[in-house]
């Protein structure tokens, strides 16, 4: 049956500007601010144990960093920059890693790592950095909550996430440079908690991320939420023994990109599939009928859906349709 020319129109109207985005690629660049700048770090490398020692002296290693790229942005004289670094230094925070450079990158654990039985990984999407830290700061914080004790949650910040509207967030760029470095990360979790049960939770591009490490990974699931696909056909395309859950809030802006992929000369536009149609083939899970930005609020379905996943108590779940009493 053909599609209706209002849908037609829109479909092609949106695609439309998703070509015009990438081909300004030079100008958006050129109009782009320079990077603060940022000493390396002097912790790098992986983790020798996953002790309560060896915690705390990781922990205090990267703190220092932290310090030291604050001093650098506060020269630079980015006092955002250097407000939000102050922040992430605070003595009770806890980061496996931290560097300042091109943007910034961190890994945030909330929680005790060193005991934990299930663990969540948060993969962020676009518009995620340094400056803006504090809304992935404040899911984990969340969703740790919902967990109770024996758990943790890890603030994954190790990519350099795209701008919300921008070229770099219709293309898998991004998500290519990105998949490695999820795929060392999860690999040096497992093998330093490999009792725990570890999911991971992607949100928005995110979820292009993680499906591109998906078959590098053992995990207990990959969880899809806010997705505007992940460049794959279905969810067995992704290679993985992990169980694939998808989620989307029915006020999410996200639903009205189209799910389409397109190859032009220099990049392929789009991601495909909709994770949450049944042609991609995922567990899916009541998202309710919050925004792209709502999914671990507090007190939320889907808050409570994704930390049943995280649990390993999705039996109880609620699927799309049901209401929550």
């Amino acid at each position: 049956m053909p599609s209706h020319p209002r849908s037609s129109r829109l479909r092609r109207g949106l695609l439309a500007a998703l070509v015009a985005a990438s081909v300004a690629v030079p100008v958006a660049g050129a109009a782009s601010p320079a990077a603060v700048p940022a000493p390396a770090p002097n912790v790098h490398g992986p983790l020798r144990g996953a002790a309560p020692g060896d915690l705390a002296e990781r922990y205090a290693g990267t703190r220092a960093d932290i310090v030291a790229a604050e001093r650098a942005a506060s020269r630079h004289g980015d006092r955002g920059r250097a407000a939000a670094l102050h922040a992430m230094a605070d003595p009770d925070r806890h980061f496996l890693a931290f560097d300042g450079r091109d943007g910034g990158r961190g890994v945030e654990v909330f929680g005790d790592l060193a005991r934990a039985e299930r663990i969540a990984v948060l993969v962020p999407g676009a518009g995620i950095g340094v400056d803006h830290y504090w809304r992935l700061r404040n899911g984990s914080l969340a969703l740790r909550q919902e967990l109770g004790e024996r758990s943790a949650v890890v603030a994954w910040l190790g990519y350099r996430t795209p701008e919300t509207v921008s070229p770099a967030s219709v293309t898998s760029g991004r998500a290519a440079e990105a998949a490695p470095e999820l795929v060392r990360f999860i690999r040096e979790l497992t093998r330093l908690r490999p009792d725990a049960r570890t999911t991971l939770l992607c949100h928005s591009y995110g979820s292009v991320v993680c499906a591109r490490a998906a078959h590098g990974l053992r995990v207990a699931g990959i969880v899809l939420y806010g997705s505007p696909g992940t460049g794959y056909r279905n969810a067995a395309a992704l290679h993985t023994t992990a169980t694939v859950w998808a989620g989307r809030a029915g006020g999410d802006w996200i639903a009205d990109v189209p799910h389409i992929e397109v190859r032009l000369p220099f990049a392929h536009i789009g991601f495909g599939t909709d994770p949450v149609s049944p042609a991609f083939g995922a567990e899916t899970f009541a998202a309710g009928s919050g925004g792209h930005s709502d999914y671990l609020k507090p007190g939320s379905v889907p808050l409570r859906n994704l930390a049943r996943i995280v649990a390993g108590t999705a039996g109880s779940a609620e699927t799309p349709g049901e209401h929550h009493a």
